[in-house]
């Protein structure tokens, strides 16, 4: 069994639901070595998360983008943490929602995804930086 660890840092991107399962993958340059095993793939960001869902259709990051806009909407009176702008606190509220980090099982040196699974970079910031995340991989290397 191994275990080793890797960095990545994804470009900048728009407020939404961004597919990075492709940027995941080339950050991991060994993947294909593993023949079973377990990614561990964290966000090192409190205003942002993962997911993993539908990698097809576009309108469901879109759909995504809306759902949680109204479930944690930006000028709420009862905000006291507003420092840094309007969707701010929505954005730690909606990052704590979904979560900083998923795990995705490696087999015969792929993500063992579904056939419809992707993992989503979930940007809840107006004016985001780039972000990064911090990836640990646990398996058996080989046949």
């Amino acid at each position: 069994m191994r275990i080793t660890q890797y960095t990545a840092t994804l470009e900048r991107r728009r407020r939404g639901f961004h597919l990075i399962t492709a940027e995941i993958e080339r950050a991991v340059p060994d993947l294909h070595e593993f023949s079973a095993g377990l990614a561990h793939v964290h966000l090192l960001h409190t205003s942002a998360a993962l997911t993993l869902n539908e990698n097809a259709d576009p309108d469901v990051r879109t759909d995504m983008e809306s759902i949680f806009s109204h479930l944690v909407p930006e000028n709420e009176p009862y905000y006291v943490h507003t420092f840094e702008g309007p969707d701010d606190m929505p954005a730690h509220a909606k990052s704590s929602l979904l979560g900083a980090s998923v795990s995705v099982p490696i087999s015969r040196g792929r993500f063992a995804l579904g056939t419809w699974q992707g993992i989503y970079l979930c940007e809840h910031r107006t004016h985001a930086q780039r972000r990064r995340v911090f990836i640990t991989v646990i398996g058996q290397k080989g046949e």
